[in-house]
């Protein structure tokens, strides 16, 4: 069982939260969550459902974590355990999520793959986001996975699609010329880029693309 309370900051005060696997009495506010975080026109049928959820914590309760300020619930973040060819690295968030169901969770698979991350809009300035990525890292390393994966949004992308490739926006993002909210969390969080990945989500903002970004187990040496 995961569980751990620290202090974040907020306006120089400390604010006491807690990182725990959530579970069935938790959806109502998760999903409520999703619908906050994801405003049109992120498409609807992509918010969690009770019968995702339910999957989440049957298939790898593990990966089903979320975080409360002061005892409200914050955010979430999910993931499942996959095989991963960096080879082949071309896929949808559909292919690799189940769609979200994860009933394509493979229990031997090495690669930690997230399937999803949301905060709750009032609590975006309190670094919430990081945390719940940290727990992901310390389930890689406490069960000798190879690495974190997962594709991020490129929310800003449709405002540069007529001048950049998805590749040349992503570019000037890791080189700080271009701010995006997805990618610039993702970077601060410690993940590293592996490729653009096309038709990855039905996101008119992003117009499809995602940056494939990894972040690899420290502790082992075959990197």
């Amino acid at each position: 069982m995961y569980k751990k309370k620290q202090y974040v900051f907020s306006d120089h005060k400390p604010i006491l939260v807690e990182i725990r696997h959530y579970k069935k009495s938790d959806f109502p506010a998760l999903i409520a969550i999703q619908q906050e975080s994801f405003p049109p026109p992120f498409p609807s049928e992509l918010w969690w459902n009770e019968e995702q959820l339910t999957n989440h914590i049957k298939l790898y309760p593990e990966g089903a974590v979320c975080i409360e300020v002061e005892g409200e619930m914050a955010g979430s973040i999910t993931a499942l355990l996959t095989d991963f060819n960096p080879a082949s690295p071309a896929h949808t968030w559909q292919e690799a999520t189940d769609n979200g169901y994860i009933r394509n969770h493979n229990p031997e698979g090495k690669t930690l793959y997230i399937v999803d991350i949301c905060i709750r809009p009032k609590y975006r300035s309190l670094k919430l986001g990081q945390l719940l990525m940290q727990a992901m890292y310390e389930r890689v390393v406490c069960d000798d996975l190879d690495r974190v994966l997962g594709g991020g949004r490129m929310p800003k992308f449709h405002n540069f699609s007529d001048k950049l490739t998805a590749e040349q926006y992503a570019e000037q993002v890791v080189e700080g010329k271009i701010k995006d909210p997805v990618i610039s969390f993702l970077l601060r969080c410690g993940r590293t880029p592996v490729c653009v990945v096309e038709n990855y989500l039905e996101d008119e903002e992003s117009e499809g693309h995602a940056l494939l970004m990894e972040w690899k187990n420290p502790f082992q040496n075959d990197h």
